[in-house]
């Protein structure tokens, strides 16, 4: 971690340190509409691959892409989180032992900064969890309950009702949102603000960022691109599904140049914010930048 990055955008030429890139931005603790901020984070390659299938067909993080900058970075984006959300599929790969610790903060000793930067801000040690499932058929793992979060499954209502039973009688809250399948739309803008938490940070694959599209509620995007093309089938974009009905613009805030990522490769680490009115755009209070 100790390589630097190099800003391009928008003061370029200065050199900074990985750590605290992320931590030390500032995160508003509304969005521009009221509601909590919510923000996104993902790793692409060149091609736009985040994901591939492993040898029993799963899709998960392509090794050549994935790397410990990134990952750093990812776990500094969770220090500013009130909640994370997530998905069934997710829970499934963690379960099935294909996907790494999705679930930040964590325990190692090169995270106690991040864990440090939670306490001072007034936060809980770990973020809460949202996982968002219109079939509920997921183990939600044991240590997240041991480790005093908050566990919620937003679902349709028309969930089995064995599984959201048993959800319960494990601890888990759920919440069916009436008229809805799956979550989407306004039921889950309403659901999310109902939970009454500022940030939440979205760790979940490209049909959750599509649901938050099409309902408008992302407020801004973490992307990190390794200079690597590496092609695959089938194809895995950030964003899946049908195509949205009004396009979702944003603005470059920041760039970062890398040299270090995975085997040498160079990569870019790029934060985009929704374009909506300029006065709204890192407004509210901030939890980082202080």
């Amino acid at each position: 971690m100790e390589n630097p990055v190099t800003s391009c955008f928008p003061d370029p030429g200065g050199e900074r340190a990985l750590r605290g890139l992320y931590l030390d931005t500032i995160l508003p603790d509304a969005s521009a509409g009221g509601g909590p901020f919510i923000y996104a984070n993902y790793v692409s390659s060149l091609d736009g691959r985040i994901s591939v299938p492993d040898a029993a067909g799963r899709q998960c993080v392509p090794g050549n892409i994935a790397n410990p900058r990134d990952w750093r970075l990812l776990q500094e984006l969770a220090g500013h989180a009130d909640l994370l959300l997530s998905s069934g599929r997710y829970l499934r790969e963690l379960d099935a032992g294909t996907d790494q610790d999705i679930l930040p903060i964590g325990s190692a000793e090169d995270f106690a900064d991040i864990r440090a930067f939670r306490a001072r801000h007034g936060l809980k040690p770990q973020p809460d969890v949202a996982v968002l499932s219109g079939s509920l058929d997921f183990a939600v793992p044991e240590r997240l309950l041991d480790q005093g979060r908050r566990v919620v499954a937003i679902t349709g209502d028309s969930a089995p009702e064995a599984r959201l039973q048993a959800h319960e009688r494990a601890g888990i809250e759920v919440m069916p949102l009436p008229g809805a399948l799956r979550p989407g739309a306004r039921p889950l803008a309403n659901a999310l603000a109902s939970l009454g938490h500022a940030r939440i940070y979205a760790i979940s694959g490209p049909y959750v960022l599509h649901t938050l599209m099409a309902a408008d509620l992302l407020d801004a995007l973490f992307l990190t691109t390794v200079h690597r093309i590496i092609g695959g089938y089938p194809f895995s974009s950030i964003c899946e599904g049908e195509l949205l009905a009004s396009p979702g613009d944003f603005r470059l805030t920041s760039l970062y140049h890398d040299p270090s990522g995975p085997d040498g490769c160079s990569q870019t680490f790029a934060r985009y914010e929704r374009a909506r009115d300029p006065d709204s755009v890192l407004a509210g209070n901030a939890t980082g930048g202080q």
